[in-house]
This record gives C-alpha cells, structure tokens and sequence, in this order.
C-alpha cells in the first residue's frame, strides 16, 4: 500500500494522535543486539555510537544516561517517504510556536517527539496545522 504524496492532503489527514508515556534519546555503544531486550521504538546508528528511543522508566532501570524527556505524536496519516514538505510544514510550524521537533520517520507515518513539558501544546499546534493548512 502506497502513502499519501500531495502534500495538502497530508496536511489535510494529518490527524496528529499523543502516546502515552514518555521517551528519552540515549547514546550507547555496542551492535543494536546487546540491547534487543530494551524493545526501543526506534534506533539509528551514528558515527559517535547507537542512538535509542526507549521509555524513560527502560533507561532510569538500566542506568542510561539522558538529557531530557520527550513525548511522541504520531501523525496518523499514511505518509509516502516520497512524500516532499510535511516534516518542513509540521517544523516550521512548530518552530514558530518555539517547540524542539525531533522527527523520526517510520513506514507508515511521521512520529515527532516534543518535551514532555510541550506535549499539549504541540499537539493543539498540529491539530491547527490539519484544520487549516494554508495558515
């Protein structure tokens, strides 16, 4: 199944969604197999080591270190990684209302974490962005 492409039908379907919990980015090293039974929701390899996005309580329990706590939106449409502009419209939108947006693209959809402390706000920001996506 194909995802959205139009990038005013994105912003249109954007139907952004909180999860529950909160997240934090730890930097590890070691192969992503020595930390499988982490379950991250998400992780990348980078030069400086194995970036995780694991639930806080993961990384307060295995003694990770981290700076900052973030809660994820899910934008429940179903993006196109052709897609062109909804990460550009979805930052420049948060940007403007000063909300950090770290965005990590999956197959299906675009998941942004905000800190825990902008969560709402993000949230109503997007829902704005959705209803009214030429503002």
């Amino acid at each position: 199944m194909n995802g959205i492409v139009d990038l005013p039908s994105l912003l249109q379907s954007l139907v952004p969604r909180l999860t529950e919990g909160e997240y934090v980015f730890c930097s590890v090293t070691g192969p992503l197999t020595d930390y499988a039974s982490l379950d991250p929701i998400a992780a990348i390899r980078e030069t400086e080591g194995l970036t995780l996005i694991l639930p806080v309580y993961v990384a307060e329990l295995e003694g990770l270190s981290f700076h900052g706590t973030y809660r994820q939106i899910t934008l429940t449409v179903h993006s196109s990684l052709e897609a062109v502009g909804l990460t550009a419209a979805v930052s420049v939108r948060l940007a403007a209302n000063n909300i950090p947006a770290n965005v990590v693209a999956g197959y299906y959809h675009d998941h942004i974490f905000v800190p825990g402390d902008k969560a709402d706000q993000a949230l109503q920001v997007l829902s704005q962005l959705s209803n009214n996506p030429n503002d």
